[in-house]
Formats: C-alpha cells, structure tokens, sequence
C-alpha cells in the first residue's frame, strides 16, 4: 500500500511537472505534448486553444490552421473543439529509429491575426516489435579433423611433444611400434615435424639404429578469415557519383589451398561500390555488414560505418504561410501582411539563410518564431502614389556558393477618402453676350479626386448667393454630374455687368471632403441701343431754333447735338455726320464732337431760316443710328430773330392760336429778361467804380463784347448767354420759365450776388 502511495505521488508531481512545462512553453508561445507512437488517425493530443487562451469562435473565423514541415502533415486542428489531433499513424521506428527522443514539430498559423505558434510532439516508443535476424537460415559445412588420442600407424616419435610411442604386440608376438598423436596438430604453427625414431636390440651392448620420421602436417579449414579491422569508418560528401568507391576493406586466412581463398559481400547493400545517390537530408549515415568467406564456409563479418558529409545542394525555401491580397492604405506602420515560412534543408553554414525585400517598397520584415518571418509595413500608404506592390523576397544561405531563392507577394491598396477635389483652374472666368439665350452653356468647371471609386466620384454645386435681390440660383446653375454652368435667364448688360459665384466640388466618400472655386461672369456688351439724342430733344411739339449771326467767321459755333448710347466699348462710340441741309457746304458738324459750326461765313444770298438733320451712328456690328433736326436762323439781332420767327410762324396761325399767343409771351419774356440784364450790367458798373476792384469800361462796352449768336431759345428756345453762363429753358406747353446759371462765368463775386437777385425776380415775374 506504501508503494502505491508512493507511485501515485509520483505520478502527481510529474503530471504537475508537466502542466508547469506547458503553461511556461504557452506563455513563451511554444507547446510541447507528449504522445505514444501508433495512434490512430483523429487522436487527441493536446488542447491547444485553451493553452494559448485562444476563443474557439475566432479559430474558425480567423483561418486556424496547423502545418507540418516536410511532406506529411501529421497533425490537425479541430476547429470546434480547439484540439490537436493526429492526421496520420506515426511510428516513431519509422521517423526517430535511432534517435533517443523523437520530437516532431509543427506551427499553429493564425490568419486573421497573422500569428504563429510552435507546437513540439514527443512521440514515445511503445513494444510494437518482435526481436528478429537478419538471416533467418544460417547453413556452414565442418572438415571432420583427428582428435587427440588418435593412433598413427608406422610412425615413431621422439623429441617432439605432439607426437608419442606406443609398441603394440602382435599375433606372432612381434614387436610394432606405433606413433600416436599427442597433442593436436596446428599446420598454421608448423607444417613439418621432425622425428627421430631409436630402434634397440636386445644384444649386449645394445645396438640401436635410428630413422628419422618427416610427418607433414596437412591442412584442415580450421581458420576463417579474418578483416583487418572490426569497424571500418568513411566520410563522404553526399553528392558522390553513383558507382564510386567509397573504401577498401581487408581480410586474411591463414589456411592453404581452396581453405585459404576467401570472397567479401556486404550483407545489407550492393557488392560494389555507392548504389544509390546519396542524401543529407534523408540520412546522414549508413552502417553496412561485409562477410569475408572462404572455401570451407567459414566466415567473418565487420561494419562499415558511411557518415555522409552536407553539400549546399538545396536553395532555401521560401512557404507562404498566410499572407493578405489587400491592405488599406491608412494601416497603421507595423501592420502584417504575410506570414513567411523560410527554411533551408542544408547543415551547418550551408543552411543560414538571410533574407531580404527588394528595394523601394515600403515594407520590412521582421523574425517571428524560429524559421518565419513576417512582412510588415514600414511606413504609411498612399494609394494615389502606388495601387498596388510586388513585394519580392528574397533568401540567400550561407554556402560557397550561396543559393538563392525568391517569391513574389501581391497586394493591392485600398482606397480611403484623404483627398479632396482639385479644380482644375485656381479661378475661371467666362464672358457671356447679353442677350443669351435661356439655357445656354456658360463654362465648364473641371475637378478631379486622386482617390478611386466612390471616394473619386465628383459632384458639383452651385454656393447659395444673392444677386439684385434675387436668389443665384434664379440666375445660373450647375450640371451636378459634368460640371457645367448654365444661364437660366436672359442677361442685360446694362442692369448686370459681371457675375461672382462659387461652385463646390465634392466626393462621394463617408464622410465626403469638398473644394470650393471662384467663377467670374464678364457680360459681353451686344450692339442692342441705339444712339439716343438729349439735345435737341425729340419730344412731341419741340421747335427748336439756333441762331446765328450773318457776320460769323468760319468755323463758329452754331450748336451741339448731345447723344448718349447705353450700350457700352465700341457699340457707344457715337459719330456725328451732316445728312441733309438747307444750305449745303454752309454748315458743318464734328465727327466725334457733334458741334455744329459754320463751314463758311453766311453771304446775302443764304436764306435766314435753314433745316439741318444730324445723323447719330455707334460703332457696333450692325451700327445703329438715330437722327436729330435742327432750326438755325442767320439773323444779328434778337429784333430779326423774332422778325423771322414771326414770318416763318405766320403761316401756322390757322393751326391754333395757343401756338401764337405762346410765342408772343416767349418774346415779352425775353425783352423783359434782356432789359433786366441791362439793368444788372448798370449796377455792376456802378459797384466797379466805386469798390474800383475792375477797371472802368462802360457797359456798353461790355454788352458790345456779346456776340448776339449767344442769345438762343426765342419761341420755346433756351436763351443762353455765353458771357454770363446763365440758362433759359422755355417750353411751348410750360407756364413756368428757369433761368440756371452756372458757377463757373467769367464775372467775379458781386457779379454772382446780382445774378441771384435777377434770378428772385424772374421767378417773381413768371
């Protein structure tokens, strides 16, 4: 009962033992169970998930898996379970026949994690073998040879151990010797023996005689052969030819004739020379039995032992293990992207592998566990810069030469939405004709997204905005798909001469980034005003007259046309020409200025009263054109202006008497107005002698200086005065008269006080 104690206590510390193992492996990310040999297929070998705190729901979602180096995988995972299990019968004589612990090893590589996990199998030998020969029949053949005792007729010995006398009496009582053997013969010591064989009588004295006996030993197979040494040892590299000899063995046999003839055979291999190629990396050594027999069957038997030496005949392998066909290119540095599985089958120097990636890639590798490596990236990503990488790895072991090896990894970079759109164009502008058409196309504003996909699909639209009061989308919009910017209205250059607006460009990410451009309309003027004519105006029931003197040089001012055109550049570039003309060659008009001049002095013969029509044409592409009438009378005096006034408008008394009595109170006006001046010029005069600020010219010198071509507007014509800047606007219909007078005259500060009081007392008058 105290044994079984005992053994139960033992047996609950190594159980300790070994869980105490396991949890130190686990933490070090290293398993290690323990199994007998002959397992069936599915067998339980250790529970792997609950060693590395693994959840069984991310085993299967993550891509678990178990290899195996080499080609037969001995072990699974059960994914449900979590377990290893055995994928195939092992027997350990098999794998580890020599070997005193057989340990096979294989990794858990977690996909989805890019992790792996080492994994050691003891496999225990259990009594699965009979003992047996290596020959099952054994067959030999025996020389029979003479024992000691035996008896040697006619022979007699003396003087030698081996052989002795024996005198036998015969029938007749006669005397014969006999030479027995005595002790056993050993041709291989001596071949002959030497004898002396003494005869005496019985006479007296005695005489003997003595013959000598030559006994010739014959031989016997009773040596084998013998090898020269027990064991025999070599060395040689595992890329021998097949045939080559590898080394000499020896033996002797002491026997003669056929005895002493002996033949060599390996017992477990070829009879001469390497049979096979040789390798390492299958077997680093081979025993074989060599017999040396000779012809009576007897034998001897030595061991050859071959240790094959590594030659860098094997390139490292470079297995995949897992590895991602995508990455997002806002991973973080570090990320893993394969899980490499790097080996070379070579020994020694032949098997150090060093890896490297090629140039230019922004990737590194890193030692996992043992022979694996993991890619992972070195820096941030950027799509728009390279979509996708071919990550060459590449191994090199440590042979002379070294070999070498590669394997190419794909990956492609997704998209993430880091950039926003560019426009084209830093600000567009465009230049519309007004009078477009509702609906045309304006511009075309451009933007790309360097991202792909969704995150590089660009919407446009136009940034709310007011315009005249008006929202500015009333006015123009945006196509969202191509960016185009079309006009929803007709444009007036003359109420809308430039258009600033914004349009926004944005993705299709989650959330979407934007970018914003300046888009300037310019209103192209169209040649769609004529000129228009201020002065003379074209009102209904307007007579204008312009005076001028008889006396007047050439080159005189008669009168201005004043036009303006709406439009604006060359479309309101106005020019001035004469049409039609009472008196051709009397009057001519500026081109550029519209002022009227006399083009000759007036002769006798010209009629007082002359019609002008003035034509006003722009530049634009048709022109445009407007034409004004103008009435100049040649008449020296305000007298014969209203003289010719009276006459010309004689004939129109049946047209009504308003006209009439109109022009009648136009003219009373006007004699009241001049006599006022008179008056004004008296009182300047006076005021200049006294304050003695002018000099003393009389005002009628000063009146005689006024041309009478300054006195304008009689008969609903503006009277204008040149000298003194003053105004007079009379209307055929008007029952009111404005005298304005400008800032500018020529006249000093009293003389604009006194303008003032004439101007009061006008208004009183009127």
């Amino acid at each position: 009962m105290a044994n079984v104690c005992r053994l139960r206590g033992w047996n609950s510390r190594a159980l300790l033992c070994c869980v105490l193992v396991a949890a130190w492996e686990a933490a070090r990310g290293q398993l290690r169970y323990s199994v007998p040999e002959e397992l069936p297929k599915g067998s339980f070998v250790g529970d792997v998930a609950t060693d590395l705190a693994l959840e069984l729901a991310a085993l299967g979602a993550r891509g678990a898996r178990v290899v195996s180096p080499g080609r037969t995988q001995y072990f699974a995972l059960h994914a449900s379970s979590g377990h290893l299990v055995t994928a195939e019968r092992i027997d350990r004589e098999q794998l580890c026949e020599k070997e005193p612990q057989c340990v096979l090893r294989c990794e858990l590589i977690v996909e989805g994690e890019m992790k792996v996990y080492a994994i050691e199998v003891e496999i225990t030998d259990i009594n699965d073998n009979a003992p047996s020969f290596k020959k099952l029949e054994t067959g030999g053949e025996i020389s029979e040879i003479d024992k000691p005792g035996g008896t040697i007729s006619s022979y007699a010995l003396s003087g030698d151990e081996h052989f002795s006398l024996s005198v036998q009496a015969g029938a007749d009582g006669e005397k014969r010797p006999e030479l027995v053997l005595a002790k056993a013969l050993d041709r291989e010591e001596a071949a002959f023996h030497e004898l002396l064989l003494r005869a005496s009588d019985g006479g007296d004295p005695a005489r003997t005689g003595t013959a000598r006996i030559r006994v010739a030993v014959l031989d016997a197979n009773d040596n084998a052969p013998a090898f020269s040494q027990a064991v025999y040892t070599v060395r040689v590299p595992e890329d021998v030819p097949v045939g080559s000899t590898l080394l000499r063995v020896t033996a002797t046999d002491p026997d003669d004739g056929t005895n002493g003839t002996y033949s060599i055979l390996t017992l477990n291999g070829s009879d001469s020379g390497l049979a096979m190629y040789l390798d390492f990396e299958e077997a680093q050594s081979y025993e074989l039995e060599v017999q040396a027999r000779d012809g009576g069957d007897l034998f001897d038997t030595a061991t050859v032992s071959i240790s094959v030496t590594d030659v860098n005949d094997n390139a490292p392998e470079i297995s995949v293990r897992s590895a991602l066909s995508e990455i997002s290119e806002d991973a973080a540095p570090g990320t893993v992207v394969a899980l490499l599985h790097v080996q070379d089958r070579d020994s020694g120097a032949n098997g150090e592998v060093r890896c490297s990636l090629g140039e230019g890639v922004p990737f590194r590798l890193e030692r996992a566990l043992d022979d694996y490596y993991s890619v992972v990236t070195a820096r941030e990503l950027d799509r728009e810069r390279a979509s996708e990488y071919n990550v060459t790895v590449r191994a090199a072991d440590g042979g002379s030469p070294a070999l070498r090896s590669g394997a190419v990894l794909a990956l492609r970079v997704l998209d993430v939405n880091d950039n926003a759109p560019v426009f084209a164009e830093a600000r567009y502008s465009a230049r519309l004709p007004e009078n477009n058409a509702e609906g045309a196309l304006v511009l075309t504003v451009r933007a790309w997204d360097a991202d792909w996909g969704q995150n590089a699909r660009v919407r446009y639209r136009l940034r709310e905005g007011r315009l005249r009061g008006a929202p500015l989308s009333s006015y123009v919009s945006v196509q969202a798909e191509t960016g185009a910017l079309y006009a929803l209205r007709s444009f007036d250059y003359e109420e809308v001469r430039e258009v600033e607006l914004w349009v926004r460009a944005e993705d299709g990410g989650a959330p979407p980034l934007s970018s914003n451009v300046s888009v300037r309309l310019l209103i192209a003027d169209e040649n769609d005003n004529a000129p228009q004519v201020l002065y003379p105006p074209a009102a209904p029931g307007w007579a204008g007259v312009e005076l001028a003197p008889r006396s007047a040089e050439p080159g005189a001012l008669v009168a201005k046309v004043v036009a303006v055109d709406a439009d604006a550049g060359q479309n309101a570039w106005l020019s001035y020409e004469l049409a039609k003309a009472t008196e051709p060659g009397l009057f001519r008009v500026g081109l550029h200025s519209g002022e009227v001049r006399t083009a000759r002095s007036p002769l006798a013969r010209d009629a007082a009263r002359h019609s002008l029509v003035v034509v006003v044409k722009d530049r634009g592409r048709p022109a445009l054109s407007a034409t004004a009438t103008l009435t100049v009378v040649l008449a020296e005096s305000v007298a014969e202006l209203l003289s010719e006034l009276g006459s010309a408008a004689a004939p129109a008394e049946p047209a009504g008497s308003l006209t009439r009595w109109l022009v009648l109170a136009v003219a009373a006006v006007s004699c009241l107005f001049l006599a006022f001046l008179l008056l004004l010029l008296a009182l300047r005069l006076r005021r200049w002698r006294r304050s003695r600020l002018l000099p003393p010219p009389s005002a009628g010198a000063a009146l005689r200086g006024v041309p009478a071509s300054h006195f304008v507007g009689i008969d609903g014509v503006r009277a204008f005065l040149r000298s003194y800047s003053h105004d007079v606007s009379l209307t055929a219909d008007s029952r009111k008269s404005q005298l304005r007078c400008a800032g500018g005259s020529c006249c000093d500060t009293h003389a604009t006080q006194s303008s003032d009081e004439a101007i009061s007392v006008i208004d009183s008058l009127s």
